[in-house]
């Protein structure tokens, strides 16, 4: 939308992209802890479209809608970065837990149950649990930064790549694919709802049976069995 001098209307095209921030910020929100405020996600997105609508020149041949919706992801991922939101402790209980998929994978030549995960780990079932919960909001994150160089995302209007796309190049897509065959059922069964449906949690959980809390905790059970397998 342009003026009669034709420069960008800002106020027509924020009216127009708000929605979209609007989006942005939900489907980033539910990946995070309660201590991260809706608003503020979406005054990160906001700063985003404005860098957008500066920035722009259709020139380069991505639609300004393209050129918006990474703008807008990559400002919310970068205002999640400086906060360092994410607790050492997390980080490093994520890495024990891949390590720990990776030790059973290699003892056992089979898909370890979460009894034995946790048993390894030398914690009971219930804190195994929450120890998912808590990972899966990194792992999800996670996978959306490495597609941000500078604070602009390179995703496009789908949306980010699939953890299994994260983990590797394309070097080593036999073994990924070999990987995710091996996962059980259950798990195999939501990536597929979560990253080719682009089903929400709570759809993945009426599908599985499951609550949405326990569609995040086999979430990052399956992405952790994939790196265990796939880093060892």
């Amino acid at each position: 939308m342009y003026t009669v001098q034709g420069k960008i209307d800002q106020r027509a095209m924020i009216e127009q992209y708000m929605p979209m921030v609007r989006r942005h910020a939900l489907s980033l929100q539910v990946r995070l802890p309660a201590s991260v405020e809706l608003d503020d996600l979406i005054q990160a997105g906001m700063v985003g479209l404005l860098d957008a609508m500066g920035r722009y020149d259709n020139a380069h041949g991505a639609s300004f809608s393209t050129y918006a919706n990474q703008r807008i992801r990559g400002a919310m991922i970068d205002e999640l970065r400086s906060r360092d939101w994410m607790p050492r402790s997390v980080r490093r209980n994520a890495r024990a837990l891949d390590q720990a998929i990776g030790r059973l994978e290699q003892r056992l030549g089979r898909t370890p149950e979460e009894r034995e995960i946790a048993q390894e780990m030398g914690i009971s079932q219930s804190d195994y649990h929450q120890l998912l919960t808590d990972a899966n909001n990194g792992f999800l994150l996670a996978y959306d930064e490495s597609d941000s160089e500078n604070g602009v995302g390179a995703v496009s209007e789908g949306g980010p790549p699939s953890p299994f796309e994260a983990l590797l190049d394309g070097d080593n897509r036999e073994r990924l694919m070999a990987a995710i065959d091996a996962l059980p059922e259950r798990e195999k069964l939501l990536l597929g709802l979560y990253y080719q449906e682009e089903l929400n949690l709570k759809e993945i959980g009426a599908v599985l049976g499951v609550s949405e809390s326990r569609v995040c905790q086999l979430h990052s059970q399956a992405v952790a069995r994939l790196r265990g397998r796939l880093v060892n």
